[in-house]
Order: C-alpha cells, then sequence, then structure tokens
C-alpha cells in the first residue's frame, strides 16, 4: 500500500506547487513590489487584507490607485501599521503620490531609502515615530513639490541640501526635535507656498530676512521656535501671504508697519510674545484680514480707530497688554464681528453706544479694565450673544433690558462695577446660562420666580448688592445648582423648603441679610455640599440634627442669629475646619468633641451654654443648691486623682533624669534644626508633640503623613521622612536625603495659589519634617476612586483640572529654571475646604537646565505606574512633556472616573482602554456613569485635551501654558472651524477663499489631529 501511495502523492504535490506558482506569477512586478513593503510592515488591523496575490493587478487594492495599469498613488494614511519605512514602494516607476502619515512607522529615513522615488510628487510621512537626521537626498527628487514630516522625531539641522529643491511648494517640519538655527537658506526656495517649521526646539535665533525673497509664500507658521529679535520689515512684502502665525516666541520691539501691506493676509497670530509699542496703522488696508491675535505682548498706546474698519474681521485678541485710551467708536460698525477680547489691559472711557447693534457678537471680554458708562443697550440685539464678561470695570447705569432676551448666553460676569436698578426678569431665567454672576454692584429689586428658566445654572453668585424680598420657591428647579452666593444683600423671609431638592449644592452662603423663621430640615440632599454660611440673619429655632449627616461639608457658620436649643451632638461627625456658632440663645452642653481651644471662640455670646466635660449645666437657680453639691463630690475626686497622678509623675520624673543624665552628650547633637519660609505662628516642639499614630492620615515608601491641630486652631500636614539607620548608626539611606533636599529646595521657593504650601522644614539626625499647609479634603485620587466620588460632579472635576494645571504650568513656565515634577498623579493632587486643586509632593522633582542644554537623563526611572509616558520608561530623558503625559492621564481619570491601571482593562492601561474604547464603541462609552451627561459637550473637549496630553509622541504634545488656555476655551463653546489641508493645529485658520461662519461648519469638519489612539478630535481645542 505505501508503495503505491508515494508516488501519488509526490504527483499531487509537484501539481500543487505549479498551481500556486501561476498564482503568484500572475501579479505583476509592480504587486510584488508592493507585497514586499507589506511584509516588512506590521498590520494589526488587517488594513491590507486584499492585498491579494492572485491578483493580476494591484490596482483594486486598499490604498492604491492606478494610471494605465500602472501605480501613481500609495496612501496608506492611519492604517495603524507599524515598521520601517518600505523602501520597496520607491521601485514603484510612476508612483507620484505617497502618504503614510499617522501611522507608526519608525527607525530613521536614510537618504539611500528615498533616492529611487524619482516620480514622487507628494511625500508625506507626517505623524510617526520617525528618528534621526532629516535625509539630504530629498532634494534629489526632481519633481517632489510636497514634503511633510511632522510630528515625527528628527533631530539635528535643516540639511544645507534643503536649499536645492527646485519645484517645491510646502515644506512641513513641524513638531519634531530639530535644533540648530532656522536656516536663511530656505529663502531660496522660490516655489515655495507653504514653510510650517512650528515646535521645534531650535536654538535662540532670529527670523531669517531672507524668507523676504518667498514671493509666492501664502502660510508662514513659525510659531514656538525659539525666535527673538524683531519682525523683519520685509515680511509686509510677501503680497500672497494668507497665514502669517509668529506666536509664542520671544520675539520683541515693535510690530512693523509693513504687515499693513499683507493684502492678502487672512489671519496673523503674535499672540504670547514680548512685542512692545503701538499697533500699526492702516490695518484697515487688509481687506482678506478676519482675525488678528497679539495678546499677551507689551503692547502700549491705543487701539487704532481704524482696526474695527477691517471689512471681513470677525475676532479681534488683544488681551493681556497694556492698551490705554477708549475702546474707538468704530468698533460699533465693525459688521462681522464675532469675538471681541481685550482683557487685562489699562482700557477706560465708554462701551460705543451701538456695540453689538450691528454685529454678530459671539463673545465680549473686557474685564479688568477702567470702562466706565453704561453697558451698551444693543449689545445682544443680534441674539448670538453667549459670553458677556466684564468683572473689574467701573460701569454705571442699570442693566439693558435685551439681556432678559438674549437666550444663547452662557456665561454672564460682571461682578465688581457699580451697575444698578433692577435685574431684567428674563435675565433670571435665561435658559443657558451656568453661570450668572452679578456680585459687588449696586442692584437691587428681587430673584423672581423666572429663575426657575435657568435649567443650566451652575453658579448664582450676587453677593454684595441690595436685592430684597423672598428667595422664590422655584430656586429649587435649579437642579444643577452648585453654588449659591447671595451674601450681604436685604433678602427677607424663610428660606424656601425647595432648597432641599438641590442635589449638586456644593456651597450656599446667604450671610449678612434679613432672612428669618426656621432652618430647613430636609436637607439629605445636601451630599455635595461643603460651604454653609447663614450669619448674620434672624434664623429661630433650632439647629437642625440632620446637618450633622452631610459628608463633606467643612464650613459651618450660623453665628449673629437668634437660634435656640442644644447643639446637636451629630454635629461631631462633621470635619470642619470653620465652625461659628457664637452670638445665639444656645443653651445646654457643648459637645465632647469641641472642648478644644480651636473652638473657644466658635461659641461665644451664647449664655446658656455650658463648657463642662461632667455633662451637667445649670438650667434654673431652684436646683443650684443641689447641682453645687454634687459639683464639690466630683472635685474631691478630682482633686484625690490629681495627688496619685501627681506622685507617679514625680516617680517617672526622677527616672528620667537619671537616664537625661546618663544621654547628655548624645542628646546635644540631636537638637532639631528649623527653617522657615513663611512666617510662623508655631514652634517645632508644637509640632513634635502630635506626632503620634493617631493623627497618621497617609503613609508611603518615604514616610508618614500626620495631621497636626496647632494650638491657635489652625491644622498643619506634616510628611515625616525617615533614614534608614544601619548598625553602626552612622550610615544612612542617601534617597531619603535626597528627597528632602528635592522638596526644601523645591517648595521653599514656590508662591503659587495652585502649589501646596510648605510652612518650614524641621531637620533631626535620625528623621526629617515637611510641614505643609493641611488640604482637609485629602487627595483628588482618594476622592475620586472612593465611594464619596458623586461629591465630584463635571464642574467641580473641571475646575480641579484648572487649578492643576495652572500649578504645573506655573513649574513649567515662570520657574527659572524650570521644574519638572515628575510624579503627577492624582494622589499628588490635594483639594482643599472647596475643593480647589494644589499639586503637591516634590520629592522627586527636578530642575530642567536652559534649552541649549538639552534635556537631561536621570539614573532611575520616577513616577507611578500608569502615568509614567512611554519614552520615559526607556530613555529616562527628563523634560516638560512627561509631566504633560502624566497630566493627561490625570484627565482621563477626571473624565472616566477610573483607575490608571485596573484589572478590567488586561494588559492595557487607562490611555490605551480609553483610545481602543472609543475607536470600537464611540466617546459616550468612556465616560463616567456619575457625570451629568447635560455637560457631554464640555467633557468631551476636555477628553480630548486629555488624549492630546497623552500622545505617544512627546513633540505633539501641547505645553502646559497651552493646556492651560485651551481648559479656560472649554467652558465656553467655541465657533467651529475647519482644519487646513497641510494639517495645521489651528483653531483659527480659514480655508483659500471659502466664506466662514460659525454657522457655516458641521461636525464633519472635525479631523484627526494626533496620533494618539486614531480618533477625532476638537479641532477647536488645538492652537
Amino acid at each position: 500500500m505505501i508503495p503505491l501511495r508515494l508516488p501519488i502523492l509526490v504527483a499531487a504535490t509537484a501539481l500543487l506547487s505549479l498551481h500556486l506558482f501561476s498564482l503568484v506569477s500572475s501579479l505583476n512586478q509592480e504587486g510584488l513590489y508592493l507585497l514586499e513593503a507589506r511584509r516588512g510592515l506590521s498590520d494589526p488591523d488587517n488594513a491590507l487584507a486584499n492585498w491579494n496575490s492572485r491578483n493580476s493587478t494591484p490596482c483594486n487594492w486598499t490604498g492604491i490607485l492606478c494610471s494605465s495599469s500602472s501605480v501613481t498613488s500609495v496612501n496608506l494614511a492611519n492604517f495603524n501599521l507599524a515598521g520601517p519605512f518600505p523602501s520597496s514602494l520607491c521601485r514603484l516607476p510612476n508612483l507620484s503620490f505617497l502618504s503614510l502619515s499617522l501611522n507608526y512607522i519608525n527607525s530613521s529615513l536614510s537618504s539611500s531609502s528615498l533616492l529611487s522615488c524619482t516620480s514622487l510628487k507628494h511625500l508625506d510621512l507626517s505623524q510617526n515615530l520617525l528618528v534621526g537626521l532629516l535625509p539630504s537626498s530629498l532634494p534629489s527628487l526632481p519633481s517632489l513639490g510636497f514634503l511633510d514630516l511632522s510630528g515625527n522625531n528628527f533631530s539635528g539641522a535643516i540639511p544645507s541640501s534643503f536649499a536645492l529643491f527646485p519645484s517645491l511648494q510646502v515644506l512641513s517640519l513641524t513638531g519634531n526635535l530639530l535644533n540648530g538655527l532656522i536656516p536663511s537658506f530656505l529663502g531660496n526656495l522660490s516655489s515655495l507656498r507653504q514653510l510650517n517649521l512650528s515646535y521645534n526646539p531650535f536654538a535662540p535665533g532670529v527670523i531669517p530676512s531672507s524668507l523676504s525673497n518667498l514671493t509666492n509664500l501664502e502660510q508662514l507658521w513659525v510659531a514656538g521656535c525659539g525666535l527673538v529679535g524683531d519682525i523683519p520689515p520685509g515680511l509686509g512684502g510677501l503680497s500672497k501671504l494668507k497665514n502669517l502665525d509668529l506666536s509664542s516666541n520671544f520675539l520683541a520691539g515693535v510690530i512693523p508697519e509693513s504687515l499693513s501691506s499683507l493684502a492678502s493676509v487672512v489671519q496673523i497670530e503674535l499672540y504670547n510674545n514680548s512685542l512692545s509699542g503701538h499697533l500699526p496703522a492702516g490695518l484697515s488696508n487688509l481687506t482678506a484680514l478676519r482675525r488678528i491675535d497679539a495678546s499677551m505682548n507689551h503692547l502700549s498706546g491705543s487701539i487704532p480707530d481704524d482696526i474695527f474698519s477691517i471689512p471681513n474681521l470677525d475676532n479681534l485678541h488683544l488681551y493681556q497688554n497694556q492698551l490705554t485710551g477708549s475702546i474707538p467708536t468704530t468698533a460699533a460698525s465693525a459688521l462681522k464681528l464675532l469675538e471681541l477680547r481685550l482683557f487685562a489691559n489699562n482700557l477706560s472711557g465708554s462701551l460705543p453706544a451701538g456695540l453689538g447693534a450691528r454685529s454678530p457678537l459671539v463673545a465680549v471680554d473686557l474685564s479688568e479694565n477702567q470702562l466706565s458708562g453704561e453697558i451698551p443697550r444693543g449689545i445682544c440685539d443680534r441674539g448670538l450673544l453667549r459670553e458677556l464678561l466684564l468683572i473689574e470695570n467701573d460701569f454705571t447705569g442699570t442693566l439693558p433690558p435685551g439681556l432678559g432676551r438674549c437666550t444663547n448666553l452662557n456665561r454672564v460676569r460682571l461682578s465688581n462695577n457699580r451697575i444698578s436698578g433692577d435685574v431684567p426678569a428674563g435675565m433670571w431665567g435665561l435658559p443657558h446660562v451656568w453661570i450668572l454672576e452679578l456680585s459687588n454692584n449696586s442692584l437691587t429689586g428681587g430673584i423672581t420666580p423666572d429663575i426657575a428658566g435657568a435649567a443650566n445654572l451652575s453658579k448664582l453668585l450676587i453677593e454684595k448688592n441690595q436685592f430684597t424680598g423672598n428667595i422664590p420657591a422655584e430656586i429649587g428647579l435649579l437642579y444643577k445648582l452648585y453654588d449659591f452666593s447671595a451674601g450681604n444683600n436685604r433678602l427677607t423671609g424663610p428660606l424656601p423648603e425647595s432648597l432641599g431638592k438641590l442635589t449638586e449644592l456644593g456651597q450656599l452662603d446667604l450671610h449678612n441679610n434679613l432672612l428669618s423663621g426656621e432652618l430647613i430640615t430636609e436637607i439629605q440632599s445636601w451630599s455635595k455640599l461643603t460651604l454653609l454660611n447663614l450669619a448674620n440673619n434672624e434664623f429661630t429655632g433650632v439647629i437642625p440634627q440632620e446637618l450633622g449627616n452631610l459628608p463633606v461639608l467643612n464650613y459651618l457658620d450660623f453665628s449673629g442669629n437668634n437660634l435656640t436649643g442644644e447643639i446637636p451632638f451629630q454635629l461631631q461627625n462633621l470635619k470642619l475646619n470653620q465652625f461659628n456658632l457664637s452670638d445665639n440663645q444656645l443653651s445646654g452642653t457643648i459637645p465632647p468633641m469641641f472642648h478644644n481651644d480651636a473652638y473657644k471662640a466658635s461659641f461665644l455670646g451664647n449664655p446658656g451654654l455650658c463648657w463642662d466635660l461632667s455633662g451637667l449645666c445649670p438650667s434654673s437657680t431652684n436646683n443650684s443648691r443641689s447641682r453645687t453639691k454634687y459639683l464639690w463630690l466630683l472635685r474631691s475626686i478630682f482633686i484625690l486623682m490629681a495627688v496619685v497622678l501627681i506622685v507617679g509623675i514625680s516617680l517617672f520624673y526622677c527616672k528620667y533624669k537619671q537616664i537625661k543624665k546618663a544621654n547628655k552628650g548624645q542628646e546635644k547633637s540631636n537638637k532639631w534644626i528649623l527653617t522657615s519660609f513663611h512666617k510662623l505662628g508655631f514652634s517645632e516642639y508644637e509640632i513634635l508633640d502630635s506626632l503620634d499614630e493617631d493623627n497618621v492620615i497617609g503613609s508611603g515608601a518615604s514616610g508618614k503623613v500626620y495631621k497636626v491641630v496647632l494650638g491657635n486652631g489652625e491644622a498643619v500636614a506634616v510628611k515625616k521622612l525617615w533614614r534608614n539607620s544601619k548598625m553602626n548608626g552612622e550610615s544612612h539611606d542617601q534617597a531619603a536625603d535626597d528627597a528632602f533636599e528635592a522638596e526644601v529646595t523645591t517648595l521653599g521657593k514656590i508662591r503659587h495659589k495652585n502649589i501646596v504650601k510648605l510652612w518650614c522644614c524641621c531637620a533631626h539626625k535620625d528623621c526629617k519634617l515637611l510641614v505643609y499647609e493641611y488640604m482637609i479634603n485629602g487627595s483628588l485620587g482618594d476622592l475620586l476612586h472612593s465611594s464619596k466620588a458623586s461629591v465630584l460632579d463635571w464642574p467641580t472635576r473641571y475646575k480641579i483640572a484648572v487649578d492643576a494645571a495652572e500649578g504645573l504650568c506655573y513649574l513649567h513656565h515662570d520657574c527659572v529654571p524650570a521644574i519638572v515634577h515628575r510624579d503627577v498623579k492624582s494622589n499628588n493632587i490635594l483639594l482643599d475646604a472647596g475643593l480647589g486643586a494644589k499639586v503637591a509632593d516634590f520629592g522627586v522633582a527636578k530642575v530642567v537646565e536652559g534649552v541649549e542644554k538639552g534635556p537631561r537623563s536621570m539614573s532611575v526611572i520616577a513616577g507611578s505606574c500608569g502615568y509614567i509616558a512611554p519614552e520615559y520608561a526607556y530613555t529616562l530623558r527628563v523634560n516638560e512633556k512627561s509631566d504633560i503625559y502624566s497630566f493627561g492621564v490625570v484627565i482621563l481619570e477626571l473624565v472616566t472616573g477610573k483607575l490608571p491601571v485596573d484589572p478590567e482593562f488586561g494588559e492595557k492601561d487607562l490611555v490605551k482602554w480609553v483610545c481602543s474604547t472609543i475607536q470600537q464603541k464611540g466617546e459616550d462609552h468612556v465616560i463616567d456613569t456619575k457625570l451629568d451627561l447635560c455637560y457631554k459637550v464640555e467633557i468631551t473637549k476636555v477628553l480630548h485635551i486629555g488624549l492630546l496630553c497623552t500622545s505617544s509622541l512627546p513633540i505633539n504634545r501641547p505645553t502646559m501654558r497651552r493646556v492651560v488656555k485651551m481648559l479656560y476655551e472649554v467652558s465656553y463653546e467655541q465657533k467651529p472651524k475647519p482644519l487646513p489641508k497641510d494639517g495645521k493645529l489651528s483653531p483659527y485658520y480659514y480655508e483659500d477663499d471659502q466664506s466662514i461662519t460659525s454657522a457655516s461648519v458641521g461636525d464633519d469638519e472635525t479631523k484627526n489631529l494626533d496620533k494618539c489612539c486614531s480618533i477625532h478630535i476638537d479641532p477647536n481645542l488645538i492652537g
């Protein structure tokens, strides 16, 4: 049987081999080149599944286009491919278009690998992982007109051969690690239409004047390139220029008058520099100009009258400068003006009377100036206004009646002015407003029942006015209300019972009014309440015992009322940072937990209260004698106990003196050394006396953290760093010393509201202490991932993100030299009484040297699992980008409510889980189910910021300054704008010759801007 079967098997095998060979050989040579390229790439999504060797040509394959049966285009953008550059693609003889953008193409790009791409006109390798030097052979490609290598890790200088491109029109090197100077030879590329070099760590240098020779240039984008010196006047001769972006550099001097000659310019971005002098005249000649942003500079003088005569002007941003004078009357004639942001200047005078009457205003922010007069009556006549911010000016008169009909408003902030009169009735019930801030004015009238219509209202801030009347019961319909502050008014009547229904209420401040009646008791819904201030009113009745069940209440002030009865013992359940029941008619015994010097002032002015550990307080003179006898008995017992105690102490003291005498020499060398960084009201011994296990509130690898209540009632947090002493008592743990020195060096010189304050440090032979301000609500991580996470609604989480970002921004941009935290995580973001956030724990922080010295490498990996940037784990390269990645993880924690590492993710961490879940199911499936989806738009925008911060490429992560700006912009809806074809990440770019309005751009214009996880990111957030 076997000898007969063997020849048959051999013959069958031979026939099958011939058949397979015929199938493979049926594919033409270009198809074979493509299959060779595919074999060198990882394709986890099987995106190239239809690249089949059985086809005669590859012309129907995914990503392939042919002409006359020959491959002319290979477009494999955003296919999740990985591996080195497939050089076999250059063997396609007629290949003119090649795009591998938004993949994971890695390794270096050798000059030889591209030399055979002789027909190539369009080469796009952007948003990959390419490293090394830029290929100097690229100018040898005779037909190349488009070259985009942005968003990689190319380093070194721009090769001198780049001056020899024969017909290049687009050169984009944005977001790499290029250094050296921006070369002047780029001015030789006369055919160039777009030059994009932004966000590279170039050495400080000037803008080459030779760029003025690029007469065909339409886009010059050199933001964030470390540029210094003046803006070359010759740039004004680029008559075809449409987009000029010189932002986020160190440019100084004046803005050249010649920029008024840019006849085709659509956008001028000069923000975040050190420019000075006046704005140039003649800008009204720029008929195509739509946006000017010269904010965050040192500009002075007045705003030119003709700037509002630019016919297509829709955005004017000049905030944070030193501008003076009044806002020109021509502002009322700007027919297309959408955004006017002039805050933080020295502007004065009144606003143009017709401002807004003819303009489709969407946002007006004139805060922090010296403006006066009345708010223009027609500021919302077009009905599109969403933001009106006039904080800290000197406005007078009444509020425009039209504001009551301005239903698109979502932010109204008019505090710290001198506005008077009644609030227009409709204004109380604006349907989309989430913050209504009228504090510190002279407004009158009352809160009307119309407030029931303000369904989105989160903050109602009306303190320091002259409001009268009752608080309407309809306020209980504001289910999103978090902060109701109406102190220092003339409100009367009882508290409406409906207040008890406000489940989101976090702060209720009604002090200094004429409110009366009894306190409401149905307050079980106030699970998020942290502050309750009803001081100086006319409330009567008893203190509700239900207050003791509020889980996060830490500020309670009922002083200056007519409350009676006893203090509920349930109040002992609260962890109070501020507590005041003084000046009432309370009686009975003060609960034992308050028998502390810290609370003595809390009960003054209550004659019926007694401070007595026995619990016996006189209630009438009739039984005072019996109580006196009983008290004498108790005193006798106490005297006897005291005698016994004194004898015991005396014996102990004698023994102690013997021990002390024996160790006298050693004791002298063990004294504590205190170094203070602020004026202190305590000594090191007051701290030492409280370092017992009962006061431990946290522990870690480096030691323990204690809560210490000082004699003045103030609480501090004490971090105790141990040294691990060895047997001989002479060696110690160097790591503990390093952590101590790092934290002291870093925090001792920092002064910022979002960085935890270091009061002092105490050094001793065996241990060292760091004394911080005490953060009553602990860490964000502990609260977010506990049963109390419900107190963190979306407005609170958003505020925490902003606070922490501001703290990190200060470290990165305002400290000289910059400080990298290296251990940013939710457990190192602490929360104060109002759930404001502060960055803490600087034990592994490092100072970063100047840019010219490059990033520093550390000998060990610092950080926590789930927060460490991917490149840090294998390069140990320390720079601000590693902090930004970690902060991005914190943002994702705030959005998802999930831990950075969790068993439900399998082998993934939070970043990868979010990315894959969005790809498979959509964004809704990563948002924390405890969050109210009425904030979905804002939550999604913050989610996108977190994804940008956690980009796998460090260069693609925004700076912390940019993160702060993006977070600021989240709280109000931005006008959507399309993304340019070159991929410039700017929220204000306009396509060629298109008419863009707030109504003409939809969600379908959003593009994939960041190779974080191949998701669509809102371009409105990136700039």
